[in-house]
This record gives structure tokens, sequence and C-alpha cells, in this order.
């Protein structure tokens, strides 16, 4: 006689248990979904359309889920805006929104669908999760009421959360996180009044979550790694692809490293939005990664990693970034310098005239010291070390201190800082360092193509990033990327409850 579902449930279900916790290592999923997305609307839609676009991506979804726990995955981590897109004002998303309660009610709603208020997605997610014996990892919208009693009250009565879910592998909710860094053309959300620091407790280790544009900030992404110690990151992003710095491989596989945990980064697939790049990145540089400017379609990544990585023996030793470059004379080069803006941020720069050769930069506080040595200079080809120390972006402002080797787009030096994605100059070596004035930097080498270079690289204890080798491919950037929260200025959209009507864009 075959059991019966729930008892297959608590069977499987433990059965997963204790093969994670037989093992200090745990296999991970990404799924890269190409959302299908809404037709763009002034009017909001039924809620009956609503729930079908929804399931339609849900659909697509739910085959990951089931491929991803086929092969052994014990978590899988789906994108940002990734059941409904983010074509929306505050009135059109609405249809889409669900009450998604605390996590603390201890709730499945795949068994129990009806006890709060209707929650179809909150159900399929979570039926997804049990029926695959997986953690489920999605991004969906929150609606919570509200009235005058309280000042910062939407004067539509309710606020509307970017919001990530995870389900355990029996179904229940196990935590919910409101995005606290909303990117400025994300105008149908509310900016949580206090930032949460979401971890959970899982048999491959202790879990944080934080979503896209909270990368970038102290709360709450700093937070979970050096105050509340995860060990894995889940980070759930819509992330467009800005070179020579920000692309989503090269910045969030240096984030992993700089911060020294796991990070599950989903990206969503839009090429016409430049959105690819999703990757399952250590310590120790990336496992599996995806980066795709060409195809259509999404994409499904797993990887074993390790569940508790500072007990690994690999883990990386403590970073004191500006030891080397403090130490050392300055190289010749700084009065051959040159101004030229990445994007808005006005660097300086000087040029590598040579095959190879010793070279610093400065700007403001900040001293960047690079030596190198070309296998073949190309002579169409104008490589540069750059510094930047200050304030980025226009509305919302942070502080970057960056130390970069890149190639610029042409011969000419006012190209330099332009997006490149291909090189053809190879390296025999290079190493380079700053003197940053905080401890939080992350080491990127992008080769030609938008390729990572895992293991071709090492960052050492007096915090100089070097070859090991030679470079495999071309190189387009090496660089420490360096921010100072403290220097943040306060932001300036975080206490109004609609924070007006802004330009909707995603780049960083």
């Amino acid at each position: 006689m075959l059991p019966s579902q729930p008892l297959l449930h608590t069977a499987v279900f433990a059965l997963t248990i204790l093969q994670a916790l037989a093992s200090n290592t745990f296999i991970a999923a990404v799924y890269e979904h190409a959302v299908i997305l809404p037709d763009a609307t002034l009017q909001p839609v039924s809620p009956e359309e609503a729930l079908a676009l929804m399931n339609k991506n849900m659909d697509v979804l739910e085959g990951a889920i089931k491929a991803a726990a086929q092969q052994g995955a014990h978590i899988i981590v789906t994108p940002e805006d990734g059941i409904y897109g983010w074509r929306f004002t505050r009135e059109t998303i609405y249809p889409y929104l669900e009450d998604i309660p605390d996590p603390a009610v201890d709730w499945t709603p795949c068994t129990d669908p009806t006890r709060f208020a209707p929650a179809p997605v909150q159900k399929r997610l979570s039926c997804m999760a049990r029926n695959n014996s997986i953690y489920v990892v999605a991004n969906i919208g929150d609606k919570k009421p509200c009235n005058s009693s309280d000042p910062s009250c939407p004067s539509d009565g309710r606020y509307q959360y970017n919001t990530d879910v995870v389900f355990d592998p029996k179904g229940k909710l196990v935590a919910r996180y409101h995005k606290y860094n909303l990117f400025r053309g994300e105008t149908q959300f509310n900016y949580p009044k206090e930032p949460e620091a979401i971890t959970f407790e899982t048999p491959f280790g202790k879990l944080g979550i934080f979503t896209c544009f909270d990368i970038l900030f102290h709360e709450p992404a700093v937070i979970l790694v050096s105050e509340l110690q995860v060990d894995t990151v889940l980070f759930p992003t819509a992330w467009m692809n800005v070179l020579p710095f920000l692309t989503a491989v090269e910045f969030h596989s240096a984030w992993a490293m700089g911060m020294g945990v796991n990070l599950l980064s989903a990206n969503t697939h839009n090429i016409g939005s430049a959105m690819t790049g999703s990757g399952l990145f250590t310590p120790e540089g990336p496992v599996a990664y995806y980066y795709n400017s060409e195809t259509e379609e999404g994409h499904l990544l797993l990887a074993e990693l390790s569940a508790r990585p500072r007990l690994s023996p690999t883990y990386p030793p403590p970073i004191n970034w500006s030891s080397y470059a403090t130490s050392i004379k300055k190289f010749p080069g700084e009065k051959d310098t040159f101004s030229a803006a990445v994007r808005r941020d006005v660097f300086t720069f000087t040029e590598l005239r040579y095959k190879a050769g010793n070279y610093t930069v400065c700007q403001g506080d900040l001293c960047c010291h690079l030596v190198y040595q070309m296998s073949n200079k190309s002579k169409d080809e104008v490589y540069v070390l750059g510094a930047f120390d200050g304030l980025h972006g226009s509305l919302i402002k942070y502080h970057w201190q960056i130390c970069t080797l890149l190639k610029c787009k042409s011969p000419d030096q006012n190209t330099c800082g332009q997006p490149v994605e291909m090189a053809q100059t190879t390296f025999e070596m290079f190493s380079l360092s700053g003197t940053f004035g905080t401890n939080y930097v992350f080491p990127e080498v992008l080769y030609s193509g938008v390729q990572l270079a895992p293991g071709e690289f090492e960052v050492l204890r007096d915090g100089r990033l070097k070859s090991k080798h030679a470079t495999s491919k071309p190189l387009v950037t090496a660089t420490l990327f360096g921010r100072l929260y403290e220097k943040d200025p306060l932001h300036p959209l975080r206490t109004s409850p609609q924070h007006g009507s802004l330009a909707a864009t995603r780049a960083p």
C-alpha cells in the first residue's frame, strides 16, 4: 500500500534534513527567469487578470523548482519581480499584492490556505516547496492597511512593500523581508519604517535575505553578515548591468568575497533592459555563474557549497585593505594624470603607456598603486589606472572609494570609463592596492565578454589584488571597490510615504 500524502511529505522532508545534516555542504540553486510581463496600462487590471499573469510566471518557476529538486537541491532562489514584472504605478500593482503575515504565525499556506485573507500566490509557492521538499525563495508584493492614526499612512490607506518570502520543505512560511533600499523607479512601493534584518536557521547554516539595491548599503546587508553572522545570503534581484564596475556577476561575486559569505544571486532575464547575470558565489569566488545577453530564455544553476564557510579550511584570512598601499612610496605617474567620467563620477586617471610598469594615482584620501606587465599590448587599446573617492549617485548618494585598472573604450582618453565588454590585451601579471579608509572592499576581475576569472587572482592579507599567473583571457578591468558607509548622507526619500514621482529606471 502506498503511504498517504502527508506521511510521504514527512518522510521525504526527514530524509532531506538527514542528508543535509550528514554533510558540511549543501546543494543550492538559482533560477534566472525571463519574466512574462503584463501589458502596460494606466488602469488596474482585475484580480483575476493579475492572478492569471502571475500563474504564467509561476508555471515556469515551478518547472525550475522541480528540476532543481530532482537534482538534489536543498534550496532555490528565484528573482526579484519574477512573478509579475516591474511595469507598474502604485495603483496598477495593487491587484497583484497579497497580505503576507509575519512568519511567527506558524502557517503553511499549502495545507491551510483560508486561514488568512485570500493568498493564492502564497499557497502555490508553499505547495511548490512542499511537493518538492525544497526551500523556495520568491519575491512578491505585500499590502498592509493603515489609517489616520498613523501619521505616515499613505493617502490611499495602505502600505505596499517589495517583499521576499521563504517557504521551507514542508511549505511553511519561514521568512518575510520588506526591501529597505528601494531603487528610484520603484514608486509603486513604500519604504519600511525600519530596516529588517531577517535570518532563519536551516540544517545547512544560518541564512539571511535582502533584495537587489540593498547590497550596496550598510542596512541590512552588512548587519546580516558582520553582526548576525549569517553563513549564506539569499539575493533575489532585478539587476541592470552597468559597466565597468556594476555588472551583476562581477559585483555580486566581489561582494561575497569581500564579506566572506555565500551569496545565492538570482537575477531576472530581460536583455532589452540589460538584465542578466546570476550566480552561486562564495568567499573563495564563483562556483557557478551565468551571463548571457543573447538569448531570451531563462537558466537554472546548481552547485554544492560549504554550509558554514567560516569553518572551511579554505576560508580567506582577514585582510587589512590599506596595509601595503600605505607602506610604500608613491610610484611615478601621479603628475601625469587626466580626468574622465565613469557615468557621472569624475575619476583621476593615468595612462599605462608601456608594456610594464609601476604607477600611482590619487584622489581625495585615496591613492591607488599598480604594478603590471602586459603579455601582448594591442596598439589600439589604452589601459589606465584610476582613482575615485567621493559620493556616487544623483538623488540617493553613497560614498565610494575605487581603485581600478581598466580598458578605455577607444584610444581617446575621453572615452576612459565608458562601458567596454571586449578586449584583446592580456597581462602577465598585475598587483593593485589602495589606501582605503574602509574594511569593506570588494575585489573585481572582469575578462573580455563579461566573464569572471575564478581561481586566477587572490587578495593578499596586506590588501593587494594580485593575479596568480598570466590572465587566461583579455582583461577588461581589475578593481578594488570600497564602500565608506559612514560617509553616506541621509536618505532623501526614506521618510516620504509615497516618495514622489521619479524617473522609472533601475540602474544603480
